[in-house]
């Protein structure tokens, strides 16, 4: 598995600062994607222990108000080993920081995953170019939806943010 990116400081992945990691390789391959060098799953760097480690240091801030995990596709079966060994690190090390991640898939396909033992907030869905608009909140289509994973699971149902 391999990652693309670490911001540091990210305000625009979920709210308050955060720290971002973009994964490594999607086949989904949107339309005006505004992360085309993520597709190749060969691109990018190994993601390791070490990897994991660098986040979670990163995050010992209290500016830092939680984790968010992009792409490529972080819940790609490629991925998905790797996504959920850090969200369930950093959850182990911060349970009072929330984790964010976006995927192409919907909720109802990937829901009975171990990621989502971890993940506060799910932005699912493929981005629609055609659905684009400037003004939606963590989405860039508005097919996608922003979804609370804690409150979906104890209804049994989706519950949007």
């Amino acid at each position: 598995m391999k990652y693309n990116l670490i911001r540091k400081m990210d305000i625009s992945n979920g709210p308050g600062v955060r720290v971002s990691i973009f994964m490594q390789g999607c086949s989904f391959h949107c339309k005006n994607c505004f992360n085309k060098e993520t597709w190749d799953f060969e691109g990018g760097q190994e993601f390791t222990d070490e990897t994991i480690n660098n986040v979670l240091n990163l995050c010992d801030k209290n500016e830092i108000k939680g984790l968010s995990i992009l792409g490529g596709e972080p819940m790609h079966s490629a991925n998905i080993e790797g996504t959920t060994k850090l969200a369930k690190a950093f959850k182990e090390k911060y349970p009072g920081k929330n984790i964010w991640a976006w995927t192409g898939f919907r909720y109802e396909d990937i829901k009975d995953n171990d990621v989502f033992n971890y993940v506060d907030v799910l932005v699912d869905g493929q981005y629609q170019d055609e659905l684009h608009s400037p003004t939606l909140k963590w989405k860039g289509s508005s097919n996608q939806r922003v979804i609370d994973i804690k409150e979906s699971k104890k209804e049994n149902k989706i519950c949007l943010v």
